[in-house]
């Protein structure tokens, strides 16, 4: 990613950020992703914590990840991220794309979650 491209998607993020804020009856589900892996966070944002997270390189889906395209994997993460929030007893979220269009990766990240029971 271009240093140009990178700071645009800084300054959507922060449009967006401006908006919405995650509460603890309803988090913030962030997205962030990078060129080999895709990374995603349930956030309280009134106390600071991650109350989930998951992401490729996470112990749990490496071996699942192995030999699956980038949204394939996504949506693994999507779904793992998912199971993990409501094991915490968080049933609905505001959804974060972090400044990325909603499409590709990020698209198949929330397909996954909405699919393992997550609201938004």
């Amino acid at each position: 990613m271009s240093e140009k491209s990178r700071i645009a998607r800084k300054r959507r993020h922060a449009r967006v950020r401006a908006r919405i804020s995650g509460t603890a009856e309803r988090p913030r589900l962030n997205v962030f992703r990078s060129l080999g892996h895709i990374y995603a966070q349930v956030i309280d944002d009134t106390r600071g914590h991650t109350l989930a997270s998951a992401s490729t390189i996470d112990r749990d889906l490496r071996d699942q990840v192995e030999g699956k395209g980038k949204s394939e994997a996504a949506k693994l993460v999507g779904q793992l991220v998912a199971q993990r929030a409501q094991q915490a007893g968080i049933k609905t979220v505001i959804f974060d794309r972090g400044g990325y269009r909603y499409h590709g990766r990020v698209k198949a990240l929330a397909d996954g979650a909405r699919e393992a029971g997550l609201e938004f």
